[in-house]
């Protein structure tokens, strides 16, 4: 009859229905570039640095970051066909046992999943200083983790002598403001990670830039890497900047807030702050007391220059000499003894 016809043409609008409604899921499945822009990733003024570090500017969906394996990733083993014939091997000839070795002396196998691991190995202090000073019964050389920081004026550096000499810890100048990255950074984080060395990296804070643009450079060129030391912002006043700003001790902690807690969301560990005299006393004295401190102290013990202040890092001296470096370099101590550095450090 003239009616069945009917159901035939709503059938055939309900599949040209469905069609159309598949492709408009899929056109709202793809992802569309966001047009919106932060002065947090304003483009610098001047070109970025060639020598960059680890991840591009961040994208909208930004891959996943490898932290240690760089190589192809491997198939796991229970996916890998094996090549062997189907069923139970026969063996060709008859098995022959093993003989157990004899312990004549009767002692007990050794428990080898007992053994703690190791800890790794502390260098003695070896550094001379081209101004020595005598710090008296609170000499530096009393506590046993030595280190040291460096830049680009260091220039190449002999990474095996240097941690011999006694550098257990480095930390490297990696940036400052919000567009300029230290030349010799990338070669100095693989160098001394490939020498054994604790490290970490450290930002000089300058006052005329957004904290929020300083701690996204930050961010793009220093790696996350599993095993470094906490990130440090380095906060001073420098005559020779070209920025010669000096605001509020109020605003000077809300920008260095700002920048560390951006830092700490990214990396997972609170950043030290490293500072001089003068500025702690314009700025920092009571103040932050949650946070730990790298200090500056080149002519007395910091209990004496920071009176009250607990600090991690000591940098008693701006004059040292080592081999494996060409001229001078800063020396640095940690607060505490060899236990106190490993249980330290398997905290981070």
């Amino acid at each position: 009859m003239r009616p069945s016809a009917v159901p035939a043409i709503l059938l055939a609008a309900l599949i040209l229905s469905g069609c159309s409604a598949s492709s408009g899921a899929e056109d709202v499945l793809t992802p569309v570039p966001s047009r919106e822009t932060t002065n947090a990733i304003t483009q610098p003024s001047g070109p970025i640095p060639a020598a960059a570090v680890g991840d591009p500017a961040p994208q909208a969906s930004p891959p996943q970051e490898a932290l240690s394996w760089t190589g192809q990733v491997p198939e796991p083993q229970a996916l890998v066909p094996a090549d062997r014939p189907v069923g139970m091997p026969m063996p060709t000839e008859k098995p022959v046992a093993m003989p157990m070795p004899s312990n004549p002396a009767g002692n007990a196998m050794p428990d080898l999943g007992a053994r703690p691991p190791s800890r790794g190995q502390i260098y003695g202090h070896r550094f001379r200083d081209a101004k020595p000073i005598n710090f008296g019964s609170t000499s530096p050389r009393k506590l046993a983790v030595h280190g040291v920081d460096v830049s680009r004026w260091q220039g190449e550096i002999d990474w095996e002598t240097l941690r011999r000499q006694g550098a257990n810890f480095v930390y490297i100048k990696a940036t400052d403001g919000g567009d300029h990255l230290d030349p010799m950074f990338k070669k100095n984080w693989r160098r001394a990670k490939e020498a054994g060395l604790k490290h970490g990296a450290y930002h000089f804070f300058y006052w005329c830039r957004t904290a929020g643009e300083q701690a996204d450079w930050f961010i793009r060129n220093v790696p996350k890497e599993a095993n470094a030391l906490p990130p440090v912002i380095d906060v001073e006043w420098n005559g020779e900047s070209s920025c010669k700003r000096r605001i509020s001790p109020e605003r000077v902690r809300e920008k260095m807030q700002v920048f560390m807690d951006k830092l700490e969301r990214h990396y997972g560990q609170r950043p030290i702050i490293y500072t001089a005299p003068d500025f702690y006393r314009d700025n920092l004295k009571g103040q932050m007391l949650d946070y730990p401190f790298w200090l500056r102290s080149v002519a007395a013990h910091p209990s004496k220059v920071y009176p009250g202040r607990k600090w991690l890092f000591w940098q008693y001296s701006g004059s040292g000499l080592s081999d494996g470096v060409d001229g001078k370099i800063d020396l640095n101590v940690f607060n505490g003894n060899e236990s106190d550095w490993h249980d330290w450090v398997a905290s981070r």
